[in-house]
This record gives structure tokens, sequence and C-alpha cells, in this order.
């Protein structure tokens, strides 16, 4: 038989029996979909372990879910490293109070059959999917081991968490509380993702299909001035609000915020342009997009002396069109984008803005009203109607430029209504 004859034989039985090849597995139905994650970065100096900390040392970190699935994967990242980084274990379980696991649910966690991985430098790896039952909104525990500190790490310093550090393999221990020797950092590490395994849609129910969507922005989505383990970021209370809604309780939240991110220079963490694709465009089944930067950049630019007009000038137009460039990234990939106004941040003693500095605030907003597929107006969320340019004080963490939990909590629920409504 000839090459072509065999070719086409082989391709008629495939489309005859359904060759297994071509099935999706039973431990795979449904789709996967982004119900964590964390923009990833070099971690600053100040927020750095020493690398005698991760000799020898287990890691248990916690994670807050946001929609629920039948099973679930992790995503491990090396994206900053230098070096291969190797895992001897990794584990993952319910949590049980601080540094405590469920012992009833701790699973090993495995990457091609293997309860150890070793991950490229500058690569990401993707664990096998394990059968977990997640619910919504619950926190994941996930403890892994290490037995040589990477060359360089990878993490994401704005947790807002606790996670807890101590030498030996105690990846299964119930609690690291009672272990001699613990530390504790309010950091991230090495994780990148979560994901939860749900139902494709029922055309028959019109139920909604699963997805994520993603919120790119700076340290006012990575909860600067949020309560430490308390959950209450406006992307939290997103969150929150789309699970007690069955019109988007199939809808997870992704926060990629960095604290101090900028959308044209590269700051703390690389700028918003640079990790589009990596933050915005890689999750798990994400079909929106909220794109709330701009305040460093505008902030920044007079922090140390005013500058003449046509600098202001020319740092907004840059701005719009750094927009626009992520807009037309979103919309290759059949994402919609939502806009978010810059808050007010007149009186920041850290940026001390004045007219002209405000003025450019006012001309970019104008620009976000008028150019995404919908906006969110956090402007005129958290402004003080007396002072538009500055917080309302109720909403005011203190600093004048980043929201109290309260003002978290209003920003959340007005994206809620808003993205429940589109």
């Amino acid at each position: 038989m000839t090459r072509a004859r065999t070719f086409w034989a082989f391709t008629t039985w495939v489309l005859l029996t359904g060759c297994c090849c071509a099935q999706t597995s039973p431990a795979t139905a449904g789709l996967w979909v982004a119900t964590w994650g964390a923009a990833q970065q070099i971690p600053e100096p100040a927020n750095a372990l020493a690398p005698d900390d991760l000799r020898d040392a287990t890691l248990r970190q916690v994670f807050h879910l946001s929609v629920g699935g039948a099973s679930l994967r992790v995503t491990l990242s090396n994206a900053f490293g230098t070096e291969p980084i190797h895992l001897t274990a990794v584990h993952l379980a319910r949590t049980a109070g601080p540094a405590a696991i469920d012992v009833t649910t701790d699973r090993i966690v495995t990457f091609a059959g293997s309860p150890a991985v070793t991950i490229p430098a500058g690569a990401e790896m993707l664990s096998d999917p394990l059968a977990f039952p997640v619910t919504p909104r619950m926190d994941l525990a996930v403890t892994f081991h290490l037995d040589d500190p990477p060359a360089r790490q990878t993490g994401h310093p704005g947790s807002r968490a606790t996670s807890y550090l101590i030498h030996g393999d105690a990846t299964a221990a119930p609690t690291l509380a009672t272990l001699p020797g613990l530390k504790t950092v309010q950091h991230w590490y090495q994780v990148s993702e979560i994901d939860v395994l749900a139902p494709h849609s029922n055309q028959s129910s019109k139920q909604p299909s699963a997805q994520a969507i993603v919120v790119i922005g700076d340290s006012i989505t990575d909860g600067h001035g949020a309560t430490t383990d308390a959950n209450d970021r406006w992307t939290d209370v997103l969150a929150e609000q789309f699970q007690s809604n069955k019109k988007t309780s199939h809808t997870g939240v992704v926060n990629k915020g960095i604290g101090g991110n900028h959308l044209l220079t590269d700051g703390l963490g690389p700028n918003a342009l640079a990790r589009f694709d990596r933050d915005v465009l890689a999750p798990a089944a994400v079909r929106s997009v909220v794109v709330f930067e701009g305040v460093n950049d505008l902030g920044g630019l007079a922090r140390n002396g005013e500058v003449p007009p046509e600098e202001h000038a020319a740092v907004v137009a840059r701005v719009e069109a750094a927009y626009a460039q992520m807009i037309a990234r979103a919309h290759a990939h059949a994402l919609r984008v939502f806009g978010a106004t810059i808050s007010p941040y007149v009186g920041s003693d850290y940026y001390h803005p004045g007219p002209l500095s405000e003025a450019d605030r006012l001309a970019v907003n104008q620009w976000i009203r008028g150019h995404f597929d919908a906006v969110i107006d956090f402007d005129a969320v958290l402004r003080d109607p007396a002072h538009p340019d500055h917080l309302l004080p109720a909403y005011d963490c203190g600093d004048h430029l980043h929201p109290s939990p309260r003002g978290y909590r209003a920003m959340g629920l007005a994206a809620a209504q808003l993205l429940a409504r589109d």
C-alpha cells in the first residue's frame, strides 16, 4: 500500500471509529477556567527571600479562589528565573486556619505523573489535572518544597496574604505553626495561576459557559490599603458579587495588578504593555479584560518638579496610545475590553499633583470614556462631590491616592453592577 493510501485509510478509520486520540477524556471533560491568578515579577530586594531561607525549605501559601469547579490544576512559574528551579514535592489542600490545612483534603500535585518538577528558566509549568472539588471563594493552600533556592526568584510581592516558610520537607504537615523556626512573609512566590474544570454551557438550559475576567492594573488593583488576609480588594468584592448572582456565578476573577506598575515604563514589574500577553491573554478561558492603569505614569511625570505643558501633552498622548494598543491586542483575541477611569489623587504626598497633572487625568478619562467597549467609572465612584479632584474622605486610606477597604468595596460593587449588566 502506498503512503498516500495508508494516510487516507488511517484518516477514514479515525473519522469512522472516533480514535481515542481525538476524544476528550472524562478527566478533562469540560472547560478549564482561571479561578485565581497573580502577575509575576522579580521581587525587589526588600521583598525577596534570602537564599538560605529557601534552601531545603517548605513554603505554604494561601490563595483565595473565585469560581468553583470539579477539578483543578496549578501553574508554577519561573518566568523571571535565570536557571531551572527544582521542586521536590507540591501539595494542595483546603485551609484549616493560619499555617494549617485540612489533612483529609491534602493531595499530591504531579507533573507528567511525577511528584517533583523542574521548571526551566523563563518558563511556567502546568500541573496534571487533579480531582479536587472547589467551592466558590474557598481558600486553597499550596505547599511546596525546594532543595536549593532559585538563582533569581519569581513572585508577587503584594499578596496581602500571609505565607509560611520553614526548613525541611513539611509539605504534608497538618500545621506549620507548631514547628520550630517558622517564618511568615506577606508575599507570594512561584505560583502564577490556579484553574478549575467547569462544565461547558448547556444550551438546553441556557446556562452560560464558564469564563474568566482579567483585571490588569497597578497598586489600586493589587490592593494597597486593603486588609491583610481579609480578601477585601475591589476584585475580591467583584468575585463575591459574581458568585452571589446566578447570571455571573460561572465567571472567574483574576487580579493582575502590580503595585507601582506603569503603562509606559518598567517600574515595579514589567510595564503593562510588556506583560500583556502573559498576564491578560494567557489565563484559561479569559473572555474579557478590565484595564485600570495610568495614574503612576501621570503622577510620576511631575513628581520631582513641574514640567512644561508640552511634556504633559506628550505623556497624555502616549498613555492614550498604550490604551489603544491594549484594545487592539485584546480584540485580536476576541476579548471584550472594559476601561476604568483613573481616580482622583490630588493631595497625594507621593505625587503631589498640580493643576496640569489633574488636567492630564481629566483628559485621559475623557479618552477612556469614548474608546473602550464599556467603562467602569471609578473616578465617579471614588471622588468627593465637593472636591472632585480628591478622593471622598470615607474612601481614602489616608494617603489620598489609594482607597480604603470601604472604598474598595464601593469599587467592587460598582464594577459588578456594570459587568453583570454588560
